[in-house]
């Protein structure tokens, strides 16, 4: 007989393999705070990245505190991932403490992201961005992180070094650095 013990997580390997089946480990999903744009926000998103979508929208009732019939909780996913966005008032706001980072596969699809998350918003340094909703992003091409990998410490050194003269990553700019071109 296996005993429990609330204070303590369960060996899942002690268990009975139906049981093991039924533990169901925690997913993580972001959970953002807008004043009053979670909605509009989480529909702007979907229409910005494919495979993405608005799943659920939860309205404020009668008991408020935001005014009746207006969405409180937008479940949208982005790419397949799953994204919380709240209408929690004006008590807090987005800063570059913390950012969603992309992985573009080459030079369209970081000008089609830079351009469309920056329309209304900023353009940062070495790829950052801020959105209209001040949502802080990074829109980085693989070919970066492969020529910053170099074992070559000139070559990824030249790298860096004009990456970060760079607003939006422009690869052909860092091929020529890393080419010492």
């Amino acid at each position: 007989m296996i005993e429990y013990d609330e204070h303590r997580e369960p060996d899942l390997y002690s268990l009975p393999s139906i049981q093991r089946k039924e533990h169901i480990m925690p997913s993580i999903t972001p959970y953002l705070w807008f004043d009053n744009q979670a909605e509009e926000a989480a529909s702007f998103y979907a229409s910005v990245f494919g495979n993405s979508r608005v799943v659920d929208v939860q309205r404020y009732g009668e008991a408020g505190p935001g005014p009746k019939g207006t969405a409180m909780v937008v479940t949208f996913e982005l790419e397949g991932q799953k994204f919380i966005a709240l209408n929690g008032g004006p008590h807090f706001t987005f800063n570059e403490a913390v950012s969603l980072y992309t992985s573009c596969k080459n030079q369209e699809e970081v000008d089609e992201l830079w351009e469309k998350l920056t329309d209304g918003g900023e353009p940062g340094q070495c790829g950052w961005l801020k959105d209209k909703y001040g949502l802080s992003w990074q829109i980085i091409p693989t070919a970066l992180s492969d020529m910053l990998s170099d074992p070559d410490p000139d070559k990824s050194n030249r790298v860096m070094k004009a990456m970060l003269e760079m607003k939006k990553i422009d690869i052909r700019a860092l091929k020529d650095a890393y080419d010492g071109a």
